[in-house]
C-alpha cells in the first residue's frame, strides 16, 4: 500500500494521544481521513493502534514495543492480522545530540535523523517546543525513503513525504506517529 504524501495531526486528550492521518490531494490540500491512531499515556509497553475512522471499530495496523522500558526499544509494525510489515527503533546513543532511528521493511533498511543539528541541540537544552522537527530516512546508498516535517501550527502537524515506493503507507504512518509519541512531543 503506497501513499506518496500524507499529513499527521496530533490531538491531545486527557487519557490518550490521538493522531489523525489525512491523505494529501494532488493540489497539496488536505484530503480524506485515512487512519486514526491512539497511544495510551503512561503505558509500560508502548503500543499504538491505528483504526479506519473515528468510530475505532476496526483496527487496521499498529506498532508495539518488543520490550518494556528499554532505551533502545524496537517497535514491530504489524498489519490487521498481526503479521509483521516493518520495524523501527530509536538509537539511544546516537540520539543524545540528534535523534536517530533505524527502519526496516520488505526490501529496504534505512536510518533517519533530525535534519538540522542546531535545532536538535536547541530542542534538548531549551524549552522551545515550537521548533520544527524534520526527519529524513535514507537507505545506505543515500536514497530518501521517507521524510517527516513538523510544521508551525496550533497543535502538532507533520507533513510526510514517501518518495520510495517500497515503503508501505502503514510503515510510514507508524514511524511518523512514533517520532512524535516516542520523543514525548
Amino acid at each position: 500500500m503506497y501513499v506518496p504524501q500524507f499529513v499527521v495531526r496530533q490531538k491531545i486528550t486527557m487519557m490518550v494521544n490521538r493522531y489523525q492521518i489525512f491523505a494529501t490531494n494532488p493540489d497539496g490540500s488536505q484530503g480524506p481521513l485515512m487512519a486514526l491512531a491512539e497511544q495510551k499515556r503512561m503505558a509500560f509497553k508502548e503500543q499504538v493502534t491505528f483504526f479506519t475512522d473515528e468510530s475505532k471499530s476496526r483496527p487496521v495496523f499498529g506498532f508495539k514495543a518488543r520490550r518494556k522500558l528499554d532505551l533502545n526499544a524496537g517497535y514491530d509494525i504489524t498489519d490487521e492480522q498481526g503479521q509483521p510489515i516493518g520495524f523501527f527503533r530509536k538509537d539511544f546513543g546516537a540520539s543524545l545530540l540528534r535523534s536517530t532511528f533505524h527502519v526496516e521493511g520488505p526490501g529496504y533498511v534505512g536510518t533517519g535523523q533530525e535534519r538540522n543539528q542546531m535545532v536538535a541541540l536547541l530542542r534538548r537544552f531549551t524549552d522551545f517546543s515550537f521548533l520544527p522537527v524534520h526527519f529524513d530516512f535514507a537507505d545506505p546508498q543515500g536514497n530518501v525513503l521517507l521524510s517527516s516535517s513538523r510544521q508551525f501550527s496550533i497543535g502538532d502537524r507533520y507533513d510526510v513525504a514517501v518518495p520510495d515506493q517500497r515503503v508501505d503507507f502503514r510503515v510510514a504512518a507508524a514511524i511518523a506517529v512514533g517520532l512524535d509519541a516516542l520523543m514525548a512531543r
